[in-house]
Protein backbone atom coordinates (compact mmCIF):
# COMPACT_ATOMS: atom_id res chain seq x y z
CA UNK A 1 0.00 0.00 0.00
CA UNK A 2 1.51 3.33 -1.09
CA UNK A 3 1.28 6.46 1.05
CA UNK A 4 -1.10 8.85 -0.72
CA UNK A 5 -2.82 10.91 2.00
CA UNK A 6 -1.63 11.95 5.44
CA UNK A 7 -3.08 14.29 8.06
CA UNK A 8 -0.91 16.34 10.40
CA UNK A 9 -1.90 17.58 13.86
CA UNK A 10 -0.05 20.67 15.10
CA UNK A 11 -0.59 23.42 17.63
CA UNK A 12 -0.29 26.35 15.21
CA UNK A 13 0.22 26.45 11.47
CA UNK A 14 2.07 28.19 10.05
CA UNK A 15 4.34 29.20 12.92
CA UNK A 16 7.25 31.41 11.96
CA UNK A 17 9.76 29.56 14.13
CA UNK A 18 8.67 26.11 12.91
CA UNK A 19 9.89 26.11 9.34
CA UNK A 20 10.80 22.44 9.74
CA UNK A 21 7.10 21.50 9.71
CA UNK A 22 6.34 23.60 6.63
CA UNK A 23 9.41 22.27 4.79
CA UNK A 24 8.47 18.67 5.59
CA UNK A 25 4.91 19.12 4.35
CA UNK A 26 6.03 20.96 1.21
CA UNK A 27 8.44 18.14 0.35
CA UNK A 28 5.66 15.58 0.77
CA UNK A 29 3.50 17.63 -1.59
CA UNK A 30 6.32 17.73 -4.14
CA UNK A 31 6.39 13.94 -3.98
CA UNK A 32 2.69 13.66 -4.74
CA UNK A 33 1.45 12.99 -1.19
CA UNK A 34 -1.76 14.84 -0.28
CA UNK A 35 -1.64 16.55 3.12
CA UNK A 36 -4.32 17.89 5.44
CA UNK A 37 -3.03 20.11 8.25
CA UNK A 38 -5.12 20.19 11.44
CA UNK A 39 -4.07 23.29 13.37
CA UNK A 40 -5.44 23.67 16.88
CA UNK A 41 -5.04 27.45 16.78
CA UNK A 42 -4.89 30.13 14.14
CA UNK A 43 -1.51 31.78 13.54
CA UNK A 44 -0.97 35.14 15.24
CA UNK A 45 2.05 36.17 13.16
CA UNK A 46 1.35 37.92 9.86
CA UNK A 47 4.71 37.16 8.22
CA UNK A 48 4.99 34.03 6.10
CA UNK A 49 8.04 32.15 4.87
CA UNK A 50 8.28 31.54 1.09
CA UNK A 51 7.86 27.78 1.57
CA UNK A 52 4.37 28.46 2.97
CA UNK A 53 3.41 30.95 0.26
CA UNK A 54 4.99 29.23 -2.74
CA UNK A 55 3.37 25.89 -1.88
CA UNK A 56 0.01 27.39 -0.84
CA UNK A 57 0.24 25.39 2.37
CA UNK A 58 -2.42 27.37 4.21
CA UNK A 59 -4.99 26.17 1.69
CA UNK A 60 -4.38 22.68 3.09
CA UNK A 61 -5.00 23.77 6.70
CA UNK A 62 -8.08 23.32 8.83
CA UNK A 63 -8.48 25.34 12.04
CA UNK A 64 -10.28 24.57 15.29
CA UNK A 65 -10.83 21.10 16.73
CA UNK A 66 -14.58 21.07 16.07
CA UNK A 67 -13.90 21.09 12.33
CA UNK A 68 -11.32 18.31 12.34
CA UNK A 69 -13.45 15.19 12.26
CA UNK A 70 -15.68 16.32 9.34
CA UNK A 71 -12.57 17.39 7.42
CA UNK A 72 -10.87 14.06 8.08
CA UNK A 73 -13.89 12.02 7.01
CA UNK A 74 -13.91 13.92 3.72
CA UNK A 75 -10.12 13.70 3.24
CA UNK A 76 -9.83 10.01 4.24
CA UNK A 77 -6.17 9.97 5.39
CA UNK A 78 -4.30 6.69 5.63
CA UNK A 79 -2.58 7.82 8.82
CA UNK A 80 -2.13 10.80 11.13
CA UNK A 81 1.17 12.35 12.17
CA UNK A 82 1.59 14.68 15.16
CA UNK A 83 4.36 17.20 15.59
CA UNK A 84 5.19 17.46 19.31
CA UNK A 85 4.21 14.94 21.97
CA UNK A 86 1.88 17.40 23.73
CA UNK A 87 -1.68 18.28 22.65
CA UNK A 88 -1.11 17.41 18.95
CA UNK A 89 -0.25 13.83 19.91
CA UNK A 90 -3.22 13.49 22.25
CA UNK A 91 -5.42 14.81 19.44
CA UNK A 92 -3.88 12.44 16.88
CA UNK A 93 -4.39 9.53 19.25
CA UNK A 94 -8.08 10.36 19.70
CA UNK A 95 -8.74 10.95 16.00
CA UNK A 96 -6.91 7.80 14.96
CA UNK A 97 -9.07 5.80 17.34
CA UNK A 98 -12.28 7.30 15.97
CA UNK A 99 -11.21 6.74 12.35
CA UNK A 100 -9.49 3.40 13.02
CA UNK A 101 -6.23 4.42 11.34
CA UNK A 102 -2.69 4.44 12.78
CA UNK A 103 -0.87 7.51 14.06
CA UNK A 104 2.76 8.50 14.56
CA UNK A 105 4.46 11.38 16.32
CA UNK A 106 7.63 13.42 16.30
CA UNK A 107 8.95 14.64 19.66
CA UNK A 108 11.34 17.59 19.54
CA UNK A 109 12.61 19.39 22.67
CA UNK A 110 10.26 21.26 25.01
CA UNK A 111 7.80 18.35 24.82
CA UNK A 112 10.56 16.06 26.12
CA UNK A 113 12.62 18.10 28.57
CA UNK A 114 10.58 21.05 29.79
CA UNK A 115 6.90 20.11 29.50
CA UNK A 116 6.52 16.38 28.87
CA UNK A 117 3.00 15.01 29.21
CA UNK A 118 2.31 13.09 32.40
CA UNK A 119 1.38 10.07 30.26
CA UNK A 120 4.27 10.51 27.80
CA UNK A 121 5.17 6.82 27.79
CA UNK A 122 1.54 5.80 27.28
CA UNK A 123 1.21 8.08 24.26
CA UNK A 124 4.33 6.54 22.75
CA UNK A 125 3.01 3.02 23.34
CA UNK A 126 -0.20 3.80 21.49
CA UNK A 127 1.63 5.30 18.50
CA UNK A 128 2.54 3.00 15.63
CA UNK A 129 5.82 4.90 15.26
CA UNK A 130 7.62 7.43 17.44
CA UNK A 131 10.23 9.71 15.92
CA UNK A 132 12.61 12.10 17.60
CA UNK A 133 15.35 14.31 16.23
CA UNK A 134 18.46 13.22 18.16
CA UNK A 135 20.01 10.23 19.88
CA UNK A 136 20.18 12.28 23.09
CA UNK A 137 16.43 12.78 22.92
CA UNK A 138 15.88 9.06 22.32
CA UNK A 139 17.97 8.06 25.35
CA UNK A 140 16.11 10.51 27.59
CA UNK A 141 12.72 9.38 26.30
CA UNK A 142 13.51 5.75 27.06
CA UNK A 143 15.56 6.08 30.26
CA UNK A 144 13.69 8.94 31.96
CA UNK A 145 10.22 9.14 30.42
CA UNK A 146 9.70 5.39 29.94
CA UNK A 147 9.01 5.41 26.21
CA UNK A 148 9.37 1.99 24.55
CA UNK A 149 12.49 1.66 22.43
CA UNK A 150 10.84 -0.82 20.04
CA UNK A 151 8.95 1.72 17.93
CA UNK A 152 11.36 4.65 18.35
CA UNK A 153 13.41 6.07 15.46
CA UNK A 154 15.84 8.98 15.31
CA UNK A 155 15.33 11.19 12.25
CA UNK A 156 16.72 14.74 12.45
CA UNK A 157 14.74 17.46 10.75
CA UNK A 158 16.21 18.43 7.41
CA UNK A 159 16.91 21.61 5.48
CA UNK A 160 16.87 22.30 1.78
CA UNK A 161 20.60 22.04 1.10
CA UNK A 162 20.12 23.24 -2.47
CA UNK A 163 18.56 26.46 -1.24
CA UNK A 164 20.75 26.90 1.86
CA UNK A 165 24.05 26.88 0.01
CA UNK A 166 27.43 28.55 0.47
CA UNK A 167 28.71 31.76 -0.97
CA UNK A 168 32.38 30.90 -0.75
CA UNK A 169 33.54 34.52 -1.15
CA UNK A 170 32.08 36.68 1.58
CA UNK A 171 31.98 40.46 1.42
CA UNK A 172 31.42 41.44 5.05
CA UNK A 173 33.82 44.21 6.09
CA UNK A 174 34.30 42.64 9.52
CA UNK A 175 33.85 39.03 10.66
CA UNK A 176 30.15 38.39 11.11
CA UNK A 177 28.77 36.28 13.96
CA UNK A 178 25.19 35.05 13.47
CA UNK A 179 22.75 33.55 15.96
CA UNK A 180 19.32 32.46 14.68
CA UNK A 181 17.18 31.85 17.75
CA UNK A 182 13.95 32.66 19.48
CA UNK A 183 14.52 35.09 22.33
CA UNK A 184 13.38 32.82 25.14
CA UNK A 185 15.11 31.96 28.46
CA UNK A 186 16.26 28.48 27.44
CA UNK A 187 18.13 29.93 24.46
CA UNK A 188 20.43 31.66 26.99
CA UNK A 189 21.30 34.64 24.79
CA UNK A 190 22.97 36.55 27.70
CA UNK A 191 25.89 34.13 27.37
CA UNK A 192 26.31 35.19 23.74
CA UNK A 193 26.30 38.86 24.76
CA UNK A 194 28.92 38.33 27.45
CA UNK A 195 31.05 36.37 24.98
CA UNK A 196 30.79 39.29 22.55
CA UNK A 197 31.90 41.67 25.31
CA UNK A 198 34.96 39.49 25.90
CA UNK A 199 35.79 39.47 22.19
CA UNK A 200 35.56 43.26 22.10
CA UNK A 201 37.73 43.59 25.21
CA UNK A 202 40.36 41.40 23.51
CA UNK A 203 40.44 43.87 20.64
CA UNK A 204 38.63 41.66 18.13
CA UNK A 205 36.80 43.49 15.36
CA UNK A 206 33.46 41.85 14.49
CA UNK A 207 29.72 42.30 14.07
CA UNK A 208 27.01 40.08 15.55
CA UNK A 209 23.38 39.72 14.49
CA UNK A 210 20.66 37.85 16.37
CA UNK A 211 17.83 36.69 14.11
CA UNK A 212 14.55 36.07 15.89
CA UNK A 213 12.13 37.52 18.38
CA UNK A 214 10.54 36.57 21.67
CA UNK A 215 9.50 37.59 25.15
CA UNK A 216 13.06 38.35 26.28
CA UNK A 217 13.91 40.87 23.58
CA UNK A 218 13.60 44.03 25.68
CA UNK A 219 15.70 42.55 28.50
CA UNK A 220 18.33 41.35 26.06
CA UNK A 221 18.56 44.70 24.32
CA UNK A 222 18.96 46.36 27.73
CA UNK A 223 21.76 43.94 28.62
CA UNK A 224 23.44 44.57 25.27
CA UNK A 225 23.35 48.31 25.89
CA UNK A 226 24.65 47.97 29.46
CA UNK A 227 27.61 45.94 28.13
CA UNK A 228 28.42 48.69 25.63
CA UNK A 229 27.65 46.48 22.62
CA UNK A 230 25.07 48.68 20.89
CA UNK A 231 27.32 49.26 17.88
CA UNK A 232 28.39 45.61 17.60
CA UNK A 233 25.28 43.49 18.26
CA UNK A 234 22.02 43.90 16.34
CA UNK A 235 18.70 42.26 17.20
CA UNK A 236 16.87 41.84 13.88
CA UNK A 237 13.51 40.49 15.08
CA UNK A 238 11.46 38.06 12.99
CA UNK A 239 13.47 37.29 9.89
CA UNK A 240 12.31 35.68 6.66
CA UNK A 241 14.06 32.61 5.29
CA UNK A 242 15.52 34.70 2.45
CA UNK A 243 17.03 37.08 4.99
CA UNK A 244 18.25 34.21 7.19
CA UNK A 245 19.97 32.64 4.21
CA UNK A 246 21.49 35.97 3.29
CA UNK A 247 22.97 36.36 6.77
CA UNK A 248 24.28 32.79 6.86
CA UNK A 249 25.95 33.21 3.49
CA UNK A 250 27.91 36.19 4.86
CA UNK A 251 28.59 34.68 8.30
CA UNK A 252 32.01 33.77 9.61
CA UNK A 253 30.71 31.87 12.64
CA UNK A 254 27.31 30.63 13.82
CA UNK A 255 26.51 30.80 17.53
CA UNK A 256 23.97 29.07 19.77
CA UNK A 257 24.35 29.24 23.59
CA UNK A 258 21.23 27.23 24.52
CA UNK A 259 20.48 25.48 27.81
CA UNK A 260 18.43 22.81 26.00
CA UNK A 261 17.98 21.69 22.40
CA UNK A 262 16.70 18.75 20.41
CA UNK A 263 18.58 19.07 17.12
CA UNK A 264 18.55 22.77 16.16
CA UNK A 265 17.53 23.49 12.58
CA UNK A 266 19.25 26.87 12.70
CA UNK A 267 22.61 25.12 13.00
CA UNK A 268 21.73 22.84 10.09
CA UNK A 269 21.14 25.96 8.00
CA UNK A 270 24.51 27.33 9.08
CA UNK A 271 26.27 24.08 8.21
CA UNK A 272 24.55 23.94 4.82
CA UNK A 273 25.92 27.43 4.10
CA UNK A 274 29.44 26.25 5.05
CA UNK A 275 29.51 28.19 8.32
CA UNK A 276 31.42 26.67 11.26
CA UNK A 277 29.44 26.95 14.48
CA UNK A 278 30.11 27.34 18.18
CA UNK A 279 27.33 25.92 20.33
CA UNK A 280 26.73 24.44 23.75
CA UNK A 281 26.96 20.74 24.54
CA UNK A 282 23.24 20.13 25.02
CA UNK A 283 20.75 17.77 23.38
CA UNK A 284 21.75 16.67 19.91
CA UNK A 285 24.31 19.42 19.30
CA UNK A 286 27.33 17.17 20.03
CA UNK A 287 25.90 14.75 17.44
CA UNK A 288 26.09 17.39 14.71
CA UNK A 289 29.17 19.39 15.72
CA UNK A 290 32.57 17.77 16.02
CA UNK A 291 34.97 20.15 17.78
CA UNK A 292 37.79 21.18 15.52
CA UNK A 293 36.11 19.71 12.44
CA UNK A 294 32.95 21.71 11.60
CA UNK A 295 32.85 23.93 14.67
CA UNK A 296 33.27 23.74 18.43
CA UNK A 297 31.08 22.44 21.23
CA UNK A 298 31.48 24.42 24.47
CA UNK A 299 30.14 24.06 28.03
CA UNK A 300 26.85 25.63 29.05
CA UNK A 301 26.98 29.07 30.71
CA UNK A 302 30.62 29.67 29.80
CA UNK A 303 31.13 32.96 27.89
CA UNK A 304 34.96 32.67 27.99
CA UNK A 305 34.80 29.23 26.36
CA UNK A 306 32.49 30.56 23.66
CA UNK A 307 34.73 33.57 23.04
CA UNK A 308 37.83 31.34 22.92
CA UNK A 309 36.23 29.05 20.33
CA UNK A 310 35.20 32.00 18.16
CA UNK A 311 38.75 33.37 18.35
CA UNK A 312 40.18 30.03 17.17
CA UNK A 313 38.05 30.23 14.04
CA UNK A 314 38.52 33.92 13.29
CA UNK A 315 42.28 33.98 13.82
CA UNK A 316 43.07 31.09 11.46
CA UNK A 317 41.53 31.64 7.99
CA UNK A 318 42.86 28.34 6.66
CA UNK A 319 41.28 26.45 9.56
CA UNK A 320 38.05 28.40 9.14
CA UNK A 321 37.90 27.52 5.43
CA UNK A 322 38.43 23.82 6.12
CA UNK A 323 35.80 23.85 8.86
CA UNK A 324 33.34 25.53 6.50
CA UNK A 325 33.84 22.84 3.88
CA UNK A 326 33.40 20.15 6.53
CA UNK A 327 30.24 21.91 7.74
CA UNK A 328 28.75 21.76 4.25
CA UNK A 329 29.67 18.08 3.91
CA UNK A 330 27.97 17.35 7.24
CA UNK A 331 24.76 19.04 6.10
CA UNK A 332 24.71 17.19 2.79
CA UNK A 333 25.39 13.80 4.37
CA UNK A 334 23.12 14.01 7.41
CA UNK A 335 20.70 16.93 7.41
CA UNK A 336 19.16 17.26 3.96
CA UNK A 337 15.40 17.54 3.65
CA UNK A 338 15.42 14.83 0.99
CA UNK A 339 17.10 12.38 3.36
CA UNK A 340 14.71 13.22 6.19
CA UNK A 341 11.56 12.76 4.11
CA UNK A 342 12.91 9.55 2.55
CA UNK A 343 13.21 8.07 6.03
CA UNK A 344 9.81 9.37 7.18
CA UNK A 345 8.08 7.85 4.16
CA UNK A 346 9.85 4.53 4.80
CA UNK A 347 8.45 4.46 8.34
CA UNK A 348 4.96 5.43 7.23
CA UNK A 349 5.00 2.80 4.47
CA UNK A 350 5.95 0.19 7.08
CA UNK A 351 3.02 1.33 9.23
CA UNK A 352 0.64 0.90 6.30
CA UNK A 353 2.05 -2.52 5.39
CA UNK A 354 1.66 -3.74 8.98
CA UNK A 355 -1.87 -2.39 9.00
CA UNK A 356 -2.71 -4.16 5.77
CA UNK A 357 -1.19 -7.45 6.96
CA UNK A 358 -3.03 -7.41 10.30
Amino acid sequence: MKLKRIAYTVNVFPKFSETFIANEIAELKRRGVEVLILSRRNPVESLRHPVVIDNALETHACYGEKSFLPALKKFRPQLIHAHFATQPTELARMLSSVLDIPFSLTAHCYDIYRRPAADFSERCRHASAVITVSEANARYMVDVLGAPATNLSVIPCGVDTDWFNPKWTRHAKAPLLVCASRLQPHKNIPVLLHACALLRDRGKIFRCVVLGDGDDRAKLEALRDSLGLSDLVQFCGLTSQEEVRGWWREASVGLLPSLAEGMPVSLMEALACAVPVVATAVGGIPEMISSGDNGYVVPVNDPPAMADAVMKILEDPRRASGMGKSARETALARFSLDHQVDRLIDIWQQMLHRRQAA
